[in-house]
């Protein structure tokens, strides 16, 4: 387990900078996630932990020791390839094994550090399989096996599960999850899918074209969202152009097309300005402390578990997500519709250009 720091970590390939001096900091035995669209410098940033590819400023604290030129092995960190990268002409147990006889351990020592690991992963009995023998999700757990029995000071996942079917997904991640906390091992996890980010994270730090935008919990992120970027990016939310009107300290009058609303908090200068409303705050009936808007029904989509009502503003589409069923029953296409939220559940953010 280690705790890793990152300080203004620059990197860049040509004419392209890929990170423009971000800082983090992984804590000791944290499941802590990469998350951002392809291209943002999330897999750079793992590379340069890794020690596979090196800052051109900046430095990298493992615990109190600087390891920004030290090899993966010098700093004990151990890469899961998104293609797994096993040798598909060794069995299970040569490939778990690879690290420990590059080692030079003894053989008793092997097996049992091989037993180990496949007992973890959930694979005792394929030790003489091959990789062309097992399904996706099952060489995800050898590649994880393989990165495990060499007893990494920190495990790092780049795409891991991006290779694989839906269900395959939902399984191997609460394994990942599982295994994480079994063993209290440090993990930073590379992903563009915020679902997956949100279920599996101690805390999630959203990238974003070279640069760190927000760093904090699932939970923080996603209600309480920095800027316009990563609102957007966490998931279906409505975010919406608008412009500050009128100002009395920290409360402000928005408007956006028609539309004016009244008593919402904003501290920022620029008057240009997103109106951030998430899907599930928005009620078919009058809230406390609430804002009315009708307008028309543009869609109604049928999820199973909740109903999703789009409707048209002006033009503006904003959609609403509802559990109850009964709120819909009497809505239709065109029809007029009024949605409900409070004042509360509204985040006004500066417009980012």
């Amino acid at each position: 387990m280690v705790e890793v720091r990152l300080d203004n970590i620059v990197k860049t390939f040509g004419e392209t900078v890929a990170l423009k001096g971000i800082s983090l900091h992984i804590k000791d035995g944290e499941l802590f996630t990469l998350l951002g669209p392809s291209g943002c410098g999330k897999s750079t940033t793992l590379r340069i932990i890794a020690g596979l590819d090196f800052p051109d400023s900046g430095k990298i604290w493992f615990d109190k020791e600087e390891v920004t030129y030290l090899s993966s092995s010098e700093r004990g960190a151990v890469l899961v390839f998104q293609n797994y990268a096993l040798w598909p002409h060794m069995s299970v147990f040569d490939n778990v094994a690879y690290g420990l006889k590059i080692k030079k351990l003894p053989k008793d020592e092997i097996e049992k550090k091989v037993k180990w690991a496949l007992e973890l992963v959930k694979l005792t009995g394929f030790e003489d399989r091959y990789p062309t023998q097992l399904s996706g999700g099952q060489q995800q757990r050898v590649a994880i096996a393989r990165a495990l029995v060499v007893e990494p000071r920190i495990l790092l996942l780049d795409e891991p599960l991006s290779n694989l079917d839906a269900k395959l997904r939902l399984e191997m991640r609460s394994e990942i999850r599982r295994i994480q906390r079994e063993l209290g091992i440090t993990v930073l996890y590379v992903t563009h899918d915020q679902e997956e980010a949100m279920a599996i994270s101690d805390r999630v730090a959203v990238m974003n074209v070279g640069t760190v935008e927000q760093v904090g919990t699932p939970r923080e992120i996603y209600e309480n969202p920095r800027t316009e970027f990563v609102a957007s990016f966490m998931g279906k939310t409505n975010v919406i152009p608008a412009r500050v009107i009128e100002r009395d300290g920290d409360k402000v009058v928005v408007e956006f097309e028609h539309f004016k609303l009244e008593g919402l908090t904003y501290t920022g200068d620029s008057d240009r300005v997103v109106i951030v409303i998430r899907p599930e705050r928005i009620s078919l009936k009058p809230v406390e402390n609430g804002i009315s808007l009708t307008g028309k029904v543009d869609l109604i989509e049928y999820y199973g578990f909740f109903t999703e009502v789009i409707g048209l503003f002006g033009e503006t589409r904003i959609i609403a997500r509802t559990m109850a069923d009964r709120e819909t029953s009497g809505l239709r296409p065109q029809g007029d519709v009024t949605f409900y939220v409070s004042r509360d559940d509204i985040i006004v953010l500066p417009k980012q250009l």
